[in-house]
């Protein structure tokens, strides 16, 4: 696998090391930490973008994001699409 564009090779290396030597629950746990935090971000952004909304539209601009425009329009059919 490549290092990422914004890590140096010698980096890359030292953090795919730390994840070998966690356990597999720990490295779960790295999963989730960074799902939520990823979540808690765009979460942040669309707020940021849209100072006008309340939390109903950013929780349906976040479920467009993650769903796409055809789940979306499944699970709110009645509601127009949200702009992220």
């Amino acid at each position: 696998m490549d290092a990422p564009l914004d890590t140096s090779p010698e980096a890359n290396a030292v953090q795919i090391e730390a994840y070998r030597r966690m356990g597999g629950a720990r490295r779960l746990q790295v999963v989730f930490d960074l799902n939520a935090l990823a979540r808690t971000l765009t979460l942040a952004g669309i707020r940021s973008r849209h100072p006008s909304y309340d939390e109903e539209q950013v929780k349906r601009a976040y479920a467009r994001l993650v769903l796409g425009d055809d789940l979306y329009r499944e699970v709110w059919p009645d509601h127009e699409l949200v702009a992220p």
